[in-house]
């Protein structure tokens, strides 16, 4: 296979990437399941409502984590590992880097406007738009993994990537003084809600109508650092899934690595606490270890035990003869964005009020409740509801082997 040389990379890292994009492991219909599965419980856990949400399927008000914690570094690692397998199927198809390059590039800017259009749908109002998010912090992790991944496929620097992005971003957080405030731990708790440099750094960028927590934003700005080592954690397992081991033995290697992540996760909690909204460095090494413990459960089910899979072609993962038992997760997981911006999108629509003061969404809930008395329980159905309604827009997509790529 030949390639063509670019002069904005070094020549001689072609070789390696071409021969590592050669190699063809069986392909895991494992990650579509699980992704199908974290993009289910994302849209579950987006809308829950009413004042009493059961605990776990709402984000840690602070530091902490839950299970809800856990959905979207999931994803992104996910995102981290699918970049690899679909840029090495390109460039096995002959595709260069540079046209892989413009591809990644073109594919961000996309997630970004697509993430503008999620945050601010229907109205966009501009004095309150919100440019944070879901979709523009992957289209910022997306790039830089698939860019790095372009410049080699070794996978040592991108884990040294990772550490580096983990530890800068603790020393900023711990031994920086915020401005007005002092220095963490002694002028101010470590991870105080507004006293943090994360913070303070996003209301510089935009005033509070533009943050989504008003003084600080979930996705902002110097949180995506530790967001980009999840996404790395993801790209390295995928580079470790293309190895010639056997499926037994990546899913092990998973397991353990997972388990040690986990463990150093909680040794450095009582130093840095684990906070999905500030995405310490302590929470990506806690999602990342849990990502890899999924993955390596789902491989063990669906690809070693091969669970209703008999008459199942492995290598076509988007097969509409996949079985009943898959069906309803690959219906999310062979579409993530579309399903994610169909769920989103649709919430947005259900709050906009009638003349009478309600919505859609207080109006199903009422309407729940007066069936179900415990709010909890009527605070899920309601968003089981949801889903099912997001599946049925989803699936005709699925049937049609429509796929949103972009």
């Amino acid at each position: 296979m030949t390639t063509t040389r670019d002069p904005d990379f070094a020549p001689t890292i072609d070789s390696d990437i071409v021969r590592n994009a050669a190699k063809k492991p069986e392909r895991l219909l494992s990650i579509d399941v699980l992704r199908g599965l974290t993009i289910a419980f994302m849209i579950l856990v987006n809308d829950q409502t009413g004042p009493a949400p059961f605990h776990q399927l709402s984000h840690a008000d602070w530091n902490g984590f839950t299970a809800t914690d856990l959905v979207f570094p999931t994803f992104l690692f996910l995102v981290g590992l699918t970049t690899v397998l679909s840029t090495a199927a390109r460039l096995a198809r002959g595709a260069t880097r540079k046209e892989l390059f413009l591809h990644t590039l073109r594919r961000a800017l996309l997630l970004i406007v697509f993430g503008f259009v999620v945050n601010n749908f229907p109205f966009f109002h501009l004095a309150t738009a919100r440019y944070y998010g879901v979709l523009p912090r992957i289209a910022i992790c997306y790039f830089i993994v698939a860019t790095l991944y372009l410049l080699s496929p070794k996978w040592q620097s991108k884990a040294l990537i990772a550490v580096a992005c983990l530890l800068i971003y603790w020393v900023l957080m711990r031994f920086v003084p915020v401005p007005g405030y002092g220095v963490p731990t002694h002028a101010m708790v470590m991870n105080d809600r507004d006293a943090n440099l994360a913070a303070w750094l996003d209301r510089q960028i935009f005033s509070a109508p533009h943050l989504y927590e008003h003084t600080r934003d979930p996705e902002g700005l110097l949180s995506t650092l530790p967001a980009i080592a999840t996404a790395l954690f993801g790209l390295l397992a995928g580079l470790w899934l293309r190895t010639n081991r056997s499926t037994a033995r990546k899913a092990g290697m998973l397991a353990l690595t997972g388990v040690i992540f986990v463990g150093l996760a909680l040794l450095w909690n009582p130093y840095f606490p684990i906070a999905k909204k500030l995405w310490t460095s302590s929470f990506a090494l806690l999602a990342g270890g849990l990502s890899m413990l999924l993955l390596a459960v789902s491989i063990y089910i669906v690809d070693l035990l091969r669970l209703g899979r008999s008459n199942i072609d492995p290598d076509r993962a988007e097969s509409p003869a996949h079985p009943l038992i898959y069906k309803p997760l690959l219906v999310f997981g062979t579409n993530a964005i579309l399903a994610y911006m169909i769920s989103e999108l649709g919430a947005s629509l259900l709050v906009i009020h009638f003349p009478s003061g309600l919505n859609a969404k207080v109006m199903a809930y009422r309407a729940i409740s007066s069936v179900v008395s415990q709010p909890w329980w009527a605070s899920l159905i309601y968003s089981l509801i949801f889903v099912l309604l997001c599946w049925l827009l989803v699936l005709p997509f699925y049937r049609k082997r429509i796929f949103l790529r972009i």
